[in-house]
């Protein structure tokens, strides 16, 4: 069965294919799996809690990384010199992925989608600026 390809954003078709792809191995080595979103032994509210927090700090490190710095001369971490930015993907991926977490432990669906769905969105986001590095797109 062939589906119709509609993105606006580019990347996503690429991204949205190699995930495909990657989806059919998955289910061809381990069949469809079925999962609890957590741990059912764990105390759901305890956990909540701990994704919470993770957040939180998560959050307050990309805040402290949006606030620009101004370094005299360029280091070899920074990508410029004057005033910049540390934004990175590592904890803006963190953030998402506990959000995420937080909303598998309230047991809220309809929340945990949509968080799961802002986590694929930032690592399509990633993989599209590692390509753009490569000089792919």
């Amino acid at each position: 069965m062939s589906y119709p390809t509609l993105f606006s954003v580019p990347g996503m078709k690429d991204f949205a294919e190699k995930v495909d792809e990657e989806r059919a191995r998955q289910l061809k080595k381990w069949g469809d799996q079925i999962h609890p979103d957590i741990d059912p032994r764990d105390i759901a509210f305890v956990t909540h809690h701990h994704y919470e927090y993770k957040t939180q700090i998560m959050k307050g490190v990309n805040d402290e990384r949006e606030t620009p710095s101004r370094t005299v001369s360029r280091c070899s971490r920074c990508p410029a010199e004057g005033d910049h930015k540390h934004t990175a993907w590592d904890f803006i991926l963190l953030e998402e992925v506990y959000e995420a977490l937080t909303e598998a432990a309230s047991g809220d669906l309809d929340k945990l989608e949509t968080e799961l769905i802002q986590t694929a969105a930032v690592v399509a986001a990633w993989i599209y600026d590692i390509r753009r590095r490569k000089g792919l797109v």
